[in-house]
């Protein structure tokens, strides 16, 4: 079996102690692949190699990093069906969607930082003096195996546009991606040093990374439990700033007058698509009472059609949950909701590993575990509400608060809209915009992604008085 090296100083290179770790199909459960498993000692050596190239980096013009960037476009643009592919087979969202839901985002990420940091003004002179921005040095990033990809790509072109160094953690069930990407920076002529992947399971890697002297700023994407943990290590070290995106229980609420169809429709794509593996996942829906029974009667309609088996069949909307552990806590979920006394509407408890068909709730209150808890797996609530303050009251009733939808006549939803409290609300179906930042209120997050906020995260702020 081929062994896939991990990315330092330019280099694939095996780790320090030649320890390596297995790539499972989730689909299969069939070992297909091995990688480089990484250590504190192979930390040390990305962040030395980050840090000795980080003065020349910073001080490249920002015309050159934006000219690499572009060619990493470019070249993530010719390698799109084959990293659609690898994503597929490591972590199983089903083909056919891997290309829009996965790759363009990396693509989208990659010209938008290219465009901003060629015309963002890193000193501005203002009354007194200037605001001049500079990068922080040596970044840690640690990423999660659901987007495998664009989760680094959100993060790596920013800070790297800005003129920091990386040092990117994968997550152990997604390394590959990880690596494939480290061969496209490689070819497109970005210095050694400045882009770094180290592979590992466990803590070890990541504690390293938090607690070292030479990184300065840390974004992490996972649950909120591991986040607060690696946020701690990481501000008790040396002060480093974080950016925390974490979990979520995003509410989607219908109001009267809205497009029940198109409402229905892009909640179930939300909870489905990537098997209900997305933090932003649309996973509560909350319906007045007089629409109970017929968004009830769309849902069964339109859940019907979604396909679930082989992520390599055109016909499979639905792919397996990424790991057994992971099949057995959604599992327990669904047991959970039928023992609390929520109605199943779709769906019931899986009996084959690794496949989840669609499950929706109905009848759900926000006492039940199923409402209060991120299921990451195809799982939909529906709670219903009597008036536009319930459902208000409702959406917020959670100490998440990362994506929320509205869909109703407009000025009604925009009213709705300003009292959720989420970090994102989409207004009938509107997609997100790397224009605007993405991220989370309350524990769902620190920081932004994305944007103007999302970029200016990996640039230090200096006055200098004048």
């Amino acid at each position: 079996m081929i062994t896939k090296n991990m990315y330092i100083g330019g280099k694939f290179i095996p780790a320090k102690d030649g320890a390596v770790m297995d790539v499972v199909d989730p689909y299969t459960g069939k070992v297909f692949a091995q990688v480089a498993k990484g250590s504190a000692e192979d930390v040390k050596a990305a962040v030395a190699a980050a840090k000795a190239v980080q003065p020349a980096w910073r001080d490249t013009p920002p015309k050159e990093r934006v000219a690499m960037l572009r060619r990493v476009h470019d070249l993530v643009q010719e390698n799109k069906e084959a990293l659609a592919a690898l994503i597929t087979k490591e972590m199983g969202m089903p083909q056919k969607y891997c290309e829009a839901y996965q790759v363009d985002g990396a693509l989208e990420e990659a010209l938008y930082n290219a465009d901003l940091a060629a015309s963002y003004p890193y000193c501005d002179e203002k009354e007194g003096g200037m605001r001049v921005r500079e990068p922080f040095g040596v970044v840690a990033l640690l990423t999660p195996w659901n987007y495998p990809l664009d989760q680094i790509t959100m993060k790596a072109f920013a800070a790297m546009a800005a003129g920091n160094c990386v040092v990117v953690k994968p997550s152990k069930k997604t390394p590959l991606t990880a690596l494939a990407l480290a061969g496209i920076i490689h070819e497109a002529g970005v210095p050694a040093g400045v882009f770094n992947v180290v592979p590992a399971i466990g803590a070890e890697v990541g504690d390293a990374l938090a607690e070292d002297p030479d990184i300065r700023l840390l974004s992490f994407t996972g649950s909120t439990k591991v986040g607060k943990q690696i946020g701690a290590k990481a501000v008790a070290s040396n002060a480093k700033n974080i950016i925390l995106e974490m979990g979520g229980k995003s509410a989607m609420i219908i109001l009267e007058g809205a497009d029940v169809d198109a409402a229905v429709a892009e909640v179930l794509a939300s909870s489905f698509i990537n098997t209900g593996q997305t933090c932003c996942a649309f996973t509560r829906l909350l319906v007045p009472a007089s629409l109970k029974k017929t968004v009830e009667e769309k849902i069964k309609e339109q859940a019907a059609a979604y396909v679930t088996g082989d992520p390599f069949d055109p016909a499979v909307d639905i792919g397996p949950i990424v790991t057994p552990d992971a099949f057995a806590k959604v599992k327990g979920y669904i047991e959970s909701g039928i023992a609390e006394g929520a109605t199943l509407l779709v769906g019931g408890v899986p009996e084959n590993a690794p496949l989840i068909p669609p499950v929706v709730f109905t009848d759900v209150t926000m006492d039940m575990k199923i409402a209060k808890e991120e299921i990451f797996g195809p799982v939909l609530c529906v709670l219903t509400y009597e008036n536009v303050d319930e459902a208000v009251r409702l959406a917020n009733a959670t100490e998440y608060g990362l994506d929320s939808a509205v869909w109703g006549p407009e000025e009604k939803a925009l009213r709705v809209a300003s009292r959720l409290e989420a970090g994102n609300v989409h207004i009938n179906g509107a997609a997100y915009d790397i224009h605007l930042a993405f991220g989370g209120y309350k524990e769902s997050g620190i920081g932004r992604e994305g944007g103007l906020t999302g970029f200016e995260l990996y640039l230090e702020e200096k006055a200098v008085f004048l």
